[in-house]
């Protein structure tokens, strides 16, 4: 959703650690003294920041004034005079002060949040924001993804972000105006919008969506609904009656091989017939699902060839270096051969999906898991969760959900009643908030109620993959027996209901063609790059050979830290020309 004024907050702010937790009483909420200069939104422990201290630091601080500049690049103005501040992630609990009066606080680091400023900002040309984020490493509760708990980063785990990662901005909106809209499909000839409203509709107010393709320069659907006076939240079904010829509709459908997009807006008019808020959207026409076997986009079997993605970055961390590095991370996914990526353990920055669903990519939506079950963990996961679902829903790029991966969270699973029952909850939660999706109740291993039976598995020989993986005898000894890694893949009795099954983690190579790291490492190991592209072929072709596999996620896209497994280095170069790989990926 996207309006035509707003005001980027990014670049510089002042910034101090607060080891000592004593900002709230030093009077750190109306500015912060002995401050250093801080580039938003890298996180503190990243060299973008210009702070580059991984260290340990539960809190800090952050600082900058809001200009008559900012407010008028707003939109500040009499048909918009409500001013909005908004934060597309924190990370973990962040409260936020303008001239030392609080405005708010929000928990949870990879999901955005707004504030009503209009008050705050109202008189004077400058005004002091100013906020606060606590991020304890050694808190195992917080939804954490790949965050290390310990100083230096160990194992499959990498250096801390803390406090603002995600862009902050500025928006001016009328006084009653949309807040937010998804689009979920509504079979192959409609679609449904639920349109959430800043305040209540008033007596008269009619919603106007209009839908058009530009590919091909036409109006695909103009619908005028009343709303009912008081509503806080409406709902428009919207029919695209070309739809309704079959032999036409893969004219308009989304797939990574065709990426159409459909624009649309979405007014608000008076009773009078004025316009009082309108915003610009978009949405992919197109279907997900599972049925005998096979995973369907679009109602045919669809073969998933995907890749593991970190969405960590050297220098800046889970923040992205820059707008154009999201959109060449899409283009060098598909480059390498793949039709798919598995964003592991984070809530992915918007504007990797917005290049998703504009390229033509599928995405998996996985959150971040916490590493210890109790009651505060789970409240805590399943806010986070639902407010992730809630905010991209509406991409035609996600075509399932991931809400746990390898028990994270959920360590006795296998045989802890209290454990399988939040694992089956927030697997049904997330298909009542989004019931378009398949999803994935725990990715690995130790499903119940999964849509899709995903498994992971590093055996490093392409020969005994493709014996694991042969036939439907191999499949029911892989679900009735003990899988890899010692796992069950199916537990508390869960029945093999004739899911897909797919190979969702693999591979894992480590190959280091230039600057070493002494601590680098993966599952297995090649000697240089030609066996290295030998050992990926022989896996995919393992995979090729299996009757059953729908699909495969490699480990992984680039190289993090000290795990070198990736296709790409670190800094996305590939580590043998991009032909080869894709010949691996692909077959051919």
């Amino acid at each position: 959703m996207m309006r035509t004024a707003w005001a980027d907050l990014d670049g510089t702010w002042s910034f101090r650690h607060d080891d000592a937790d004593a900002g709230l009483t030093a009077g750190f909420t109306t500015g912060l003294p002995e401050a250093q200069d801080i580039t938003v939104p890298y996180p503190p422990e990243s060299a973008a920041s210009g702070i580059a201290e991984p260290g340990f630091h539960r809190v800090v601080w952050y600082a900058r004034t809001i200009t008559a500049d900012d407010l008028a690049a707003a939109g500040r103005s009499e048909a918009a005079p409500l001013v909005l501040l908004h934060f597309g992630a924190v990370d973990y609990r962040a409260l936020v002060w303008i001239d030392g009066r609080f405005v708010g606080e929000h928990e949870g680091g990879h999901t955005p949040f707004t504030f009503d400023v209009t008050a705050l900002v109202a008189g004077g040309s400058e005004h002091v924001l100013v906020v606060r984020a606590e991020d304890d490493p050694h808190d195992l509760t917080q939804p954490r993804g790949k965050q290390d708990w310990h100083e230096d980063a160990h194992a499959i785990w990498y250096q801390r972000t803390t406090g603002i990662w995600q862009t902050v901005w500025l928006e001016a909106v009328p006084a009653t105006s949309i807040a937010h809209v998804q689009w979920l499909p509504a079979g192959p000839t409609a679609v449904d919008l639920a349109v959430r409203l800043r305040g209540r509709a008033a007596p008269g107010t009619r919603v106007r969506v209009a839908l058009r393709f530009d590919e091909r320069h036409e109006d695909l659907a103009a619908i005028d609904v009343d709303a009912p006076a008081g509503a806080t939240v409406l709902h428009v079904t919207v029919p695209v009656t070309r739809q309704r010829n079959g032999q036409a509709e893969d004219e308009l459908t989304w797939s990574p091989e065709r990426p159409r997009l459909v624009d649309a807006t979405v007014a608000l008019h008076d009773a009078g017939g004025r316009t009082v808020d309108a915003v610009s959207s978009y949405l992919g026409i197109r279907s997900v699902g599972v049925a005998r076997g096979s995973f369907l986009l679009n109602g045919r079997p669809y073969d998933v060839r995907s890749v593991l993605n970190q969405g960590y970055w050297p220098d800046s961390h889970l923040a992205a270096p820059s707008r154009d590095a999201l959109r060449r991370e899409v283009e060098l996914i598909k480059e390498l051969g793949f039709t798919a990526c598995r964003i592991h353990q984070k809530i992915e920055d918007p504007r990797f999906l917005f290049w998703a669903d504009r390229l033509g990519l599928l995405v998996w939506g996985e959150t971040p898991g916490a590493y210890e079950f109790s009651a505060t963990a789970v409240q805590r996961l399943t806010r986070e969760w639902m407010e992730a679902v809630d905010r991209d829903a509406s991409h035609p790029s996600i075509v399932t959900w991931v809400p746990f991966n390898e028990s994270w969270g959920i360590q006795h699973v296998a045989d802890d009643p209290a454990q399988q029952a939040y694992s089956r909850a927030l697997t049904d939660l997330t298909r009542a908030l989004d019931p378009t999706r398949p999803v994935i109740s725990n990715d690995g291993w130790e499903q119940q109620n999964s849509d899709i039976i995903t498994v992971h598995d590093y055996e490093g020989d392409g020969e005994a993959l493709a014996r694991t993986y042969a036939d439907e005898q191999a499949r029911d000894r892989l679900l009735t027996g003990m899988g890899p890694a010692g796992r069950r893949i199916l537990v508390a009795d869960a029945p093999d209901r004739g899911q897909p099954v797919m190979l969702t983690e693999f591979g894992g190579i480590t190959f280091q063609p230039a600057d070493r790291r002494d601590d680098g490492w993966g599952y297995t190991a090649a000697d240089d790059a030609q066996d290295w592209i030998a050992r990926i072929t022989a896996l995919y072709d393992g995979i090729r050979a299996s009757s059953f596999l729908t699909g495969s996620c490699y480990t992984q896209l680039t190289d993090t830290m000290q795990e070198t497994n990736g296709l790409l280095t670190a800094d996305r170069e590939p580590k043998a020309p991009i032909e080869q790989i894709r010949q691996a990926v692909r077959g051919h």
